[in-house]
This record gives structure tokens, C-alpha cells and sequence, in this order.
């Protein structure tokens, strides 16, 4: 049996060891400051987005509606036109560099849409009732793809690969487990989830996906004030929702009160598109 003095001193060192390698593997979100867990290299997370997203336009099928198409495409470009704008403004494009943009809209009933990291984004028919008009979509886009610009799904792996497969790199997990990645994979981007546009993030992960949110459709000439209407509509749909303890992410109620608090710096970034 170890003596106490020698029991400490490895568990200082051991301490030590574990703070240190937390930090190693941190990086700071460019508009928060928050530390996050970033375990998987930009290059591997941009080549497996890619990879999933291109199966996964294989295996469900694109709206047919031409109109509404055109009008997820065309929100999404005007929100990543502010998004690289923003990011040069405030020092941080390098983090887009590798991104190859895309918006699809996915014929599918779910109340749902995600964004992959290197800007894939897919928007599900069965939210078009909620967003109403161009504005509620870009609540939702703008939303989707900061949780992408913070590399939230990133964060969300990382954890994963820790919790679940002993922090094994990325492609050896691919490798070596391919069907827990996979699992790990839907759940940090929302593919296939029931409940809504927000299951998969924590609630320090939405805060920061509504503030930036916010901006990135405020840029891009959509009124950021109607974010409130939207998430109301939101609320009004979910039916019953669970108390807002049992729940990683803010209830409707909460997001609403944060949101009034975000508008009056998102409103210094709004500029009415004609």
C-alpha cells in the first residue's frame, strides 16, 4: 500500500497531467472567449463533414419546391457573405479557411435544421411552417450556422470521443469503431433528431449560437427583433415542454428573455435590405 505523502504526490502529478493536457486541447471562441475542448484537428473535422454530408444528400431527398428552395439558398448566402465579413472584421477568417458552403432544403417533417462544420447546412421542410418567411428562416440559419462558426460540433465530439472511446483520435475512431463514431457524429450535429433544432447543444453552446446568431442575420438585413416572434411561434409548437432543469438547452421562456437582452447590440449590426 502507498504511503499518504506518495499517494498525494501521484495524485498531484496526475492532477497536473490531466490540467495540462485540458489545456493543450482548448481553444478560445472567437466572439465569447469561452474555452472549449477541441480534441479533433479543423482538417479531419472539415473532411468528415464533407464525407457525411454528401451521403447523407445520397440517402434523403431534396424539397422539390423550387420557390422555397431557392429561398433556403438564398438566406444561407446572404448570411455567410456577413459571416466572412464579420470574421475579417474581427481577426478571425482564418478559422473559415477550408469552408465549401452549401444549403439544401430536405424533404422531411422533422422541426429541424443543422449546419456541419465547413458550412453545410441543411434545412428540413417540416420547419418552413414555423420560420413562415425569409426572416424566421434566417433566425433559424444564422442560429445553425454559428453553432458551426464555434465549432460547437467540435466541442461536441471531443466530448464524445473522451466520455465514450477513451479521447481516441478521430480517424482511429472512424477506423476502429466506425458505428459509435457515426453515433457520436448524429448526435453532436442534430441528423435525425426529433425534438427540434436545439436537442444536441449545451446551454452555453446556444447562448453564444443565439448571440452570434443574431449578428450574422442582423448583417445580412434581416431583422433581428423577430427572433422573439419566432421562437414564440416555436414554443407554441412544441406543445408541452419539459421544465427547463431536465433540459441541456434554455426553455422558450429563457431564450426569449436572453434574446431581448442580445437585441440592442444585434440591432447596431441591422441594415434593412432592399
Amino acid at each position: 500500500m502507498k504511503s499518504p505523502k506518495l499517494f498525494t504526490r501521484f495524485l498531484s502529478v496526475t492532477v497536473v497531467v490531466i490540467a495540462s493536457f485540458f489545456l493543450s486541447t482548448c481553444s478560445t471562441n472567437p466572439v465569447t472567449g469561452r474555452k472549449q475542448l477541441t480534441l479533433i484537428p479543423s482538417g479531419e473535422m472539415l473532411g468528415m463533414s464533407y464525407s457525411q454530408y454528401d451521403q447523407f444528400l445520397k440517402e434523403n431527398k431534396l424539397s422539390t419546391d423550387q420557390q422555397a428552395t431557392q429561398m433556403v439558398k438564398r438566406v444561407g448566402s446572404r448570411i455567410q457573405k456577413s459571416v466572412e465579413t464579420y470574421a475579417a472584421e474581427k481577426g478571425w477568417a482564418k478559422q473559415l479557411e477550408g469552408y465549401k458552403w452549401e444549403f439544401n432544403l430536405v424533404e422531411d417533417k422533422q422541426v429541424n435544421a443543422w449546419c456541419m462544420p465547413g458550412g453545410k447546412v441543411v434545412v428540413y421542410t417540416g420547419i418552413l411552417p414555423v420560420t413562415k418567411d425569409e426572416t424566421g428562416l434566417a433566425v433559424v440559419m444564422g442560429h445553425e450556422i454559428a453553432h458551426a462558426v464555434a465549432e460547437h460540433g467540435n466541442e461536441r465530439m471531443s466530448q464524445g470521443l473522451l466520455a465514450n472511446l477513451g479521447g481516441m483520435a478521430l480517424q482511429e475512431a472512424v477506423k476502429n469503431k466506425p458505428e459509435q463514431t457515426q453515433s457520436l457524429w448524429m448526435a453532436a450535429f442534430g441528423l435525425g433528431a426529433q425534438f427540434g433544432v436545439l436537442l444536441p447543444f449545451s446551454r452555453s453552446q446556444e447562448s453564444e449560437a443565439d448571440q452570434m446568431g443574431l449578428i450574422f442575420m442582423a448583417m445580412a438585413g434581416y431583422d433581428p427583433s423577430q427572433s422573439v416572434t419566432f421562437w414564440e411561434r416555436m414554443g407554441a409548437s412544441g406543445g408541452a415542454a419539459p421544465p427547463e432543469f431536465m433540459s441541456t438547452h434554455p426553455s422558450h421562456e429563457t431564450r426569449i428573455a436572453d434574446l431581448k437582452k442580445q437585441l440592442p447590440e444585434a440591432m447596431k449590426y441591422y441594415k434593412k435590405q432592399n
